[in-house]
């Protein structure tokens, strides 16, 4: 079941960020909290999962931005996208992506944005295949 995430999910989706490029689940500390509870209250910040019995097998998370250009209508932009290991090539991001693309949609959104720092053509196929193209834009990476 695809759905927006829950007070209740933060350990699973943690446990998933294993999966993406974390290396470890962060300590829940009072920053960690303030954080997941500042999510929760946005209304721009979706946090989508997907869950199979009980399970967060995939998720992406979907912040919609504000924009002054394109007749004043906001852009999207997708990241953290990731699914479990063992549960790739089921259709479950898919799912996600699916999702975002529906709240940018209700949102009225002119685009959504999405990087990737992958490599792997299996995965720059699946972004092709879910709609999204790397010719019209140049991303552009300054890490802080």
């Amino acid at each position: 079941m695809v759905r927006e995430a829950k007070r209740e999910d933060l350990d699973g989706i943690l446990k998933l960020y294993l999966c993406l490029h974390e290396t470890s689940v962060p300590e829940l500390t009072e920053h960690l909290t303030a954080v997941w509870n500042q999510i929760l209250s946005d209304k721009n910040h979706h946090l989508i999962v997907n869950e199979l019995d009980g399970e967060i097998l995939s998720s992406c998370v979907c912040v919609i931005i504000p924009n002054l250009t394109r007749n004043v209508r906001p852009y999207a932009f997708v990241e953290n996208v990731v699914t479990h290991s063992g549960h790739r090539g089921k259709g479950y991001a898919t799912q996600c992506l699916d999702y975002a693309k529906a709240v940018a949609e209700k949102q009225n959104c002119y685009k959504i944005m999405l990087l990737t720092g992958s490599k792997e053509q299996t995965t720059l196929d699946f972004y092709t295949r879910a709609g999204y193209n790397c010719t019209d834009k140049t991303a552009f990476i300054q890490w802080l």
